[in-house]
């Protein structure tokens, strides 16, 4: 066999290739693909609407409960904040201007009206005092000096006019131990305004070195210790330089009050001696009681509030002024059957069912089957259990709670298993 031949068994023969299939046989599958895609997008469209319900919301519902016929309530009137004041405080300063020596008191240290809580240095106040005491003895011994030549000149006259009777003295002479009567007289009383005036300069150094001695105006508890021993202090001093103008700082704990602004438009709702409950913002969960013991007559122009001052009806030293807090101005509970009778038709709602638009009107959404119907109501007090209606719903009613502000009237909802 030759090397051709050879070569020839040895190539590969690739013929021809297979028959490709027709374009319709190739084609014929993808119908079914599409519909098969079409079927799973409608099911999972289908699932989708059920399980999310396009344009259905989620909501909670709560029952309109009847208040208790004739039953005394107090409810919530009005809400304001304030802070809390001290009618009667001071700085207490010296009546002198001086080097103070001695501080007696510290924070938060109770002092007792009279009580010496600083000393000044009264060293110049004795020395003047000491000054005055010898001027007073020296007025003293003038004033001895002219009684005693004041009882000589009288005794002289009366020989005088003894001998003048007896006609052993002349008119002249007996005028003249008369005339010395008269100045010895003259002379005693100049001893003794003298003496006056020495006593009363003794009592102005008296209180001289007593003003050196700062004392307590009223019993209170001390918030600010101003002055140390070695400050000058000086009453009218402007506070220029190193000079203090007070000792320190007390506050009477039983004058505290609290002082809130409450807007023009709600002032009417507040009376003299209304109870009131205020809560420190210290203290969220404390609940104490009060009254209002005056409307401030007048308006602040650029709040367009009004004053208002609320006493507290119990001292607690947990009350401190300048606290922040809120007071509720409470109505006064009914006391009759016929007090309430007008209200025997109002219901009870938390507070989370009711959209407010003022202080005595809102709205709230009643649930009717699956969609919201929103009615109009007016409200009453707020009191412990919730916010009253007066008006717009009856007990028994199924009222939405929660976040009002996304529901709409005849929107479609589905309760909720936790609601109520």
């Amino acid at each position: 066999m030759s090397r051709t031949d050879l070569l020839n068994e040895l190539r590969i023969d690739r013929g021809e290739s297979r028959p490709k299939k027709p374009k319709d046989e190739e084609r014929a599958w993808w119908p079914w693909v599409v519909g098969a895609l079409a079927v799973v997008g409608v099911i999972a469209a289908i699932a989708w609407w059920v399980i999310a319900k396009p344009g259905t919301t989620e909501v909670q519902v709560v029952e309109a409960k009847a208040t208790a016929g004739g039953a005394p309530t107090a409810g919530v009137l009005l809400d304001a904040s304030g802070y809390v004041v001290a009618r009667r405080q001071a700085t207490v300063s010296s009546k002198v201007t001086g080097k103070v020596v001695m501080v007696l008191i510290e924070e938060g240290q109770r002092v007792v009206a009279g009580e010496v809580i600083a000393m000044l240095d009264s060293s110049n106040a004795r020395a003047a005092l000491m000054q005055a005491t010898a001027q007073l003895r020296v007025a003293q011994a003038s004033l001895t000096s002219a009684q005693v030549k004041l009882a000589d000149a009288e005794r002289a006259a009366v020989r005088a006019r003894t001998l003048h009777d007896t006609g052993y003295l002349s008119d002249q002479a007996t005028e003249n131990a008369a005339s010395a009567v008269a100045g010895a007289k003259s002379n005693m009383e100049g001893a003794m305004a003298q003496v006056a005036v020495a006593r009363a300069s003794v009592a102005a150094s008296q209180q001289q070195v007593q003003d050196t001695i700062v004392r307590a105006p009223f019993t209170g508890v001390v918030t600010v210790k101003a002055a140390q021993p070695g400050e000058i202090v000086s009453p009218i001093s402007g506070g220029g330089g190193f000079t203090r103008t007070g000792i320190c700082t007390i506050v009477d704990m039983d004058s505290l009050e609290l002082e809130v602004d409450v807007a023009e438009s709600f002032i009417n709702r507040v009376r003299q001696g209304m109870p009131a409950e205020v809560v420190l913002d210290a203290y969220p969960e404390w609940r104490i009681p009060a009254e209002v013991i005056a409307v401030i007559p007048t308006a602040n122009r650029s709040k367009a509030t009004v004053g208002v001052r609320i006493g507290f009806k119990t001292s607690d030293p947990r009350i401190v002024p300048e606290m922040g807090a809120r007071v509720s101005f409470l109505s006064p509970p009914s006391a009759t059957p016929s007090a309430a009778a007008p209200n025997a038709r109002a219901v009870i709602l938390p507070t989370a069912a009711i959209l407010a638009e003022s202080p005595e009107r809102g709205a709230v959404f009643v649930l009717k089957g699956d969609r919201l119907e929103r009615r109009a109501v007016r409200l009453g007090a707020t009191g412990p259990q919730g916010q009253v209606i007066l008006a717009g719903i009856a007990a028994g009613d199924q009222v939405v709670s929660g976040d009002l502000t996304k529901l709409k009237d005849g929107m479609r909802v589905r309760v909720t298993e936790d609601g109520e």
